[in-house]
């Protein structure tokens, strides 16, 4: 569904964060830039700049925080869908397949966000010394939300990206500003959610755990009592609090996962549809057809076909 809830203050919020964007652009202005990505030697953090629409592009997004410098994203999680733009950000706590569409930009208005990966060792670290414990709330926690990118936020994000020009920096000063960005959100409107994700022995932390074994599994059959094992929940507990965390049950995003990677080794060439299909965990090639057309609107091959011949490299990789 599209975002809802959004506070009263959201224009506002884009309102006092314009000049330190503008501040983040102009600097980006003076890195290279390679028709999608700034270069830049700043450890676990991706900057991209695109000047026309694309998409739909699909990727297994891993735990990221995403902030949009400039323009909007539409993001299609299960059955659900996410729109932000400068005002939020977009924080996905566990890996997840997802597909994104950026559908406004130009040379002259072009799209720039910056992607985060989070470090969920740090953040843990971060919950014990500062006694961040979760709050006593529903743990129905969805995997990927949108949340109000503050002034305090966006500028933590302009102190780091501003590390590219004094590369010497980069090791004392990095991690030092990404804890901040991890206490920022912690701290924020999401933070209840993220500190229940992080710490062990919630819901949200068992299901994140069956989720990263399904991760490393995918092309097994799956049986959802064993992952109900993994997680130390009851099935219909795992099945409630999965399709909650996921907007999928166990079985979608175990499909959603082998799609995604089928597709990554068509891209890649050295894979043609059936054994592509078997590669991933599929034992009938006309039900991977069936299932590859459902979800990325065509047949495998003429799909591909249509990726290669774009040479559309923003839609062979996640883009923040």
């Amino acid at each position: 569904m599209p975002m809802t809830g959004t506070p009263p203050d959201w224009e506002d919020l884009r309102t006092q964060t314009a000049g330190i964007r503008e501040r983040i652009l102009d600097m980006l202005s003076g890195l290279p830039w390679d028709g999608l990505n700034f270069k830049h030697g700043i450890p676990g953090l991706s900057l991209y700049r695109i000047a026309e629409p694309v998409g739909p592009f699909s990727a297994v997004y891993e735990p990221s925080l995403s902030l949009i410098i400039k323009g909007s994203k539409r993001v299609n999680v299960g059955d659900e869908t996410l729109i932000y733009d400068e005002s939020c950000f977009f924080l996905t706590a566990i890996g997840m397949p997802m597909t994104g569409q950026i559908c406004a930009a130009s040379s002259a208005e072009p799209y720039v966000a910056a992607m985060l990966r989070l470090n969920l060792e740090a953040m843990r670290r971060l919950i014990a010394d500062h006694d961040l414990h979760p709050t006593n709330i529903a743990d129905r926690d969805r995997g990927a939300v949108v949340g109000a990118a503050t002034p305090e936020l966006v500028d933590a994000f302009l102190r780091l990206i501003a590390l590219a020009n004094s590369p010497n920096d980069i090791p004392f000063l990095a991690n030092h500003i990404q804890n901040e960005i991890l206490y920022r959100l912690l701290t924020g409107d999401q933070g209840a959610r993220l500190r229940r994700f992080a710490l062990a022995g919630t819901n949200s932390n068992r299901v994140a755990k069956a989720v990263a074994w399904l991760k490393e599994n995918y092309t097994r059959p799956l049986r959802v009592d064993d992952l109900a094992d993994v997680a130390n929940m009851g099935v219909s507990t795992l099945h409630h609090h999965f399709r909650a965390m996921t907007a999928m049950s166990p079985l979608q995003f175990q499909k959603h996962l082998r799609l995604h990677h089928a597709r990554e080794l068509m891209l890649s060439g050295s894979f043609d549809a059936a054994s592509a299909a078997l590669t991933v965990g599929y034992e009938s090639p006309t039900q991977f057809s069936r299932e590859y057309r459902r979800m990325f609107g065509h047949p495998p091959l003429r799909d591909v076909k249509a990726i290669l011949n774009s040479d559309d490299s923003t839609r062979r990789s996640a883009v923040g």
